[in-house]
């Protein structure tokens, strides 16, 4: 008969007696052999050392797991199966204890100190992770003595838990463990808070973090990262990749990157890109890096002076996804020449019917593509703009650029004054 497990962590058994019903002595719970399930990983096999070197039994053959022994049937040492290590085998001793995972519920980089177990449909499951103080001293078999310390102090030892479904281990076999669940959550997660993760972590764990996001969440992730940084990542995947997550990306932001590499890397991935999307970057390329050219993006939500707000309203929601910003709409001529600017605010405040030449705005604020980050800056700031238009040298429309482009520009620069 199988007894119940409620709840039971590692430490507490790892290291405990493993005896058959007869009551002999087979060795030491050494390891458990773990294997993805339905809800959370599950325990297919233990791992035991005995005086004949490690061996495995099914965990369909355990019916008592418990902190004092694991009970077995009559079954006797040289019953036991020899463990053959398998490349693709998970030990949750050897592969999680101790090792940094993603709480990708807190956006950080954490290590585990114990792990709970319990019981679920009949199978030894991993519940959570303990990443705090009390985990850590449970395995040092110190938590009692903490306990008190803590009453002595009026303090509590705080706990410090990961439910597994928010957990994303690091390890390139381990991750075979992570359920659906915690991935799609690392889509959802900020760039801002994936960069830093990156930026925590060994490198030969970052392409496990890269797996379990789509491109173009790696594409915002990587154009976070600093520069030295952006080029051990691009080095992690293969050139085929690389050029996918820069299609998926903003032109500026995908041109920042490519600056950053060695020209020939450079030119070979544009060579790979979609067409359309290679001539955008490379004319953000042939710009200086601070200059208008350099910081703007050439998608803009780009309207002509023949239509309705009604029909400027369908468009917005057509393009909505392709553009830098739905802040303003400009609307150029057949030859890109800018004739005037709408808010969206204007565009929902005002009938359908009414013609989007009787709200534009005519005395429009632009830079060139050679104006420098200060006059950008005046621009937006002295006129209270969001983004500017970039003219080129025939004073076409080229593109726009976005005060939040500007600020990154400048934000280096401040970090510095600061800690001087």
């Amino acid at each position: 008969m199988t007894i119940e497990i409620n709840e039971i962590y590692l430490s507490s058994v790892i290291g405990r007696s493993v005896i058959n019903s007869n009551g002999d002595q087979i060795g030491i719970l050494r390891d458990l052999i773990m294997v993805p399930g339905e809800v959370f990983p599950e325990v297919s096999h233990i791992v035991i050392k005995s005086r004949k070197g490690l061996k495995t039994l099914p965990w369909g053959d355990v019916t008592l797991f418990t902190h004092v022994v694991i009970s077995t049937g009559s079954i006797r040492p040289n019953r036991l199966t020899t463990y053959l290590p398998g490349e693709g085998d998970i030990l949750v001793k050897r592969d999680l204890l101790d090792k940094q995972i993603v709480d990708v519920n807190g956006a950080k980089v954490v290590r585990v100190n114990d792990i709970k177990l319990g019981k679920l449909n009949h199978k030894l499951c991993i519940f959570s992770v303990d990443i705090g103080f009390r985990g850590l001293l449970r395995r040092l078999g110190y938590v009692r003595f903490g306990e008190r310390f803590a009453q002595a102090i009026k303090r509590e030892i705080p706990h410090s838990e990961i439910s597994w479904e928010y957990v994303q281990p690091l390890e390139a076999h381990s991750s075979k463990l992570a359920l659906n669940i915690a991935r799609n959550q690392m889509n959802e997660m900020h760039p801002a808070d994936l960069a830093d993760i990156i930026e925590n972590i060994p490198i030969q764990n970052i392409r496990t973090v890269l797996n379990s996001i789509d491109a173009e969440t790696t594409g915002d992730t990587i154009y976070e990262l600093e520069a030295d940084m952006r080029n051990v990542v691009i080095n992690q995947l293969n050139d085929e990749q690389v050029s996918d997550i820069l299609e998926e990306m903003e032109p500026d932001e995908a041109a920042d990157v490519l600056s950053d590499l060695p020209e020939d890397k450079a030119q070979g991935l544009l060579e790979m890109m979609d067409q359309e999307d290679a001539e955008d970057i490379q004319e953000l390329l042939e710009h200086e890096e601070d200059s208008a050219g350099g910081l703007m993006t050439p998608d803009y939500f780009r309207l002509t002076s023949q239509i309705s707000i009604g029909r400027a309203l369908e468009l917005l929601k057509e393009c909505a996804n392709d553009v830098e910003t739905i802040y303003y709409g400009y609307i150029v001529d057949g030859e890109d020449r800018l004739e005037g600017v709408v808010s969206l605010k204007q565009l929902l405040m005002n009938p359908p019917e009414t013609h989007i030449t009787d709200v534009m705005e005519e005395n429009i604020k632009f830079v060139h593509v050679d104006s420098e980050p200060e006059d950008m800056l005046e621009t937006l700031a002295k006129y209270d703009l969001i983004a500017v238009p970039v003219l080129d040298s025939d004073d076409r429309m080229a593109g726009i650029v976005t005060v939040d482009d500007v600020l990154a520009h400048y934000l280096p620069q401040i970090i510095k004054i600061k800690r001087r």
